[in-house]
């Protein structure tokens, strides 16, 4: 356990206005628990955020030991609640920017290790006036488990669901209008009973015009956030192949745009079923914890 006596330094990030906390631990020395974890990520009594990344060497944590050799720096990501999740796409682009920002990488290719593989990132130069350059993550493959006949239910409306699966599971249904997601501050319900026995994401879409959808979400540990990467990449896998343009099929690649609260994110389909997003990713903030607040 590293000597947290003089405080431990943090960052301050966002993708789309997805917000996290970064906590640098190179060597893996820090036990951060799910209670530690929650009361960094309260937004009243703690820094605030979506989630939490701790940035560690990946031959440092047994998490990720086994992917040292593709890829230098490991994300074990922490929902805002303390959980453990195995990817988070907007988390990817803030950890990749962070790398850059720290001296750590340098713009263009770098592979990121994360708890549902090696994600391939591109991080673009920044323009001339400094605004930073856009992330492109590689998400893999998504898969269509099933089964069907999912639903989701808020209050008195219920729609059918396409089970979508990013690394993470995702619940994604059409809806006539974002609104009827209600607040979204607790998980809707889903059914059958059962089909996600460890929670699932939920994502409610509209159509704004060709190849263009907007959504809102919600995270299973963290509520509702004002974007989620493997959320956008969900809905945009969803929306092709409601649309009848899966490129495994028309043997083309095709991109929607994907509206969240929080900005905008393109995911684009190819026909070998890698799935990329495009998007921001800042760092805002730096400064360091109160050992207090670790416990």
């Amino acid at each position: 356990m590293s000597d947290l006596s003089s405080g431990l330094p943090f960052l301050k990030g966002h993708g789309t206005q997805n917000d996290f906390v970064i906590v640098p631990d190179p060597d893996g020395l820090l036990d951060l628990g799910p209670a530690a974890v929650a009361a960094v990520c309260d937004r009243r009594a703690g820094v605030g955020g979506d989630g939490l990344l701790r940035v560690v060497r990946s031959a440092a944590d047994p998490a990720a030991a086994a992917m040292a050799d593709e890829a230098e720096w490991f994300m074990d990501y922490r929902n805002s609640d303390g959980s453990i999740a195995e990817m988070c796409g907007n988390g990817v682009r803030v950890f990749a920017r962070y790398l850059v920002h720290a001296g750590l990488a340098k713009p263009g290719p770098l592979a990121v290790a994360t708890r549902a593989g090696v994600r391939r990132v591109h991080v673009a130069a920044d323009a001339a006036d400094g605004t930073p350059g856009e992330v492109t993550v590689d998400m893999g493959t998504a898969r269509l488990p099933g089964p069907d006949g999912i639903e989701v239910a808020v209050g008195g409306h219920r729609w059918p669901a396409l089970n979508v699966n990013m690394g993470n599971p995702h619940a994604v249904a059409f809806v006539e209008d974002l609104a009827q997601a209600g607040n979204l501050y607790d998980a809707p319900a889903t059914s059958p009973a059962g089909v996600y026995p460890e929670g699932v994401n939920v994502e409610f879409v509209v159509d704004r015009g060709p190849r263009h959808v907007a959504m809102r979400v919600h995270e299973r540990g963290s509520g509702e956030t004002r974007s989620c990467g493997t959320g956008a990449c969900a809905v945009a896998v969803a929306a092709i192949r409601r649309d009848g343009a899966d490129p495994a099929v028309t043997g083309e690649a095709v991109a929607y745009t994907v509206d969240l609260p929080g900005g905008r994110l393109v995911i684009e389909e190819f026909p070998d079923g890698r799935v990329a997003m495009t998007g921001p990713a800042v760092i805002v903030a730096a400064g360091t914890l109160d050992p207090a607040l670790l416990g």
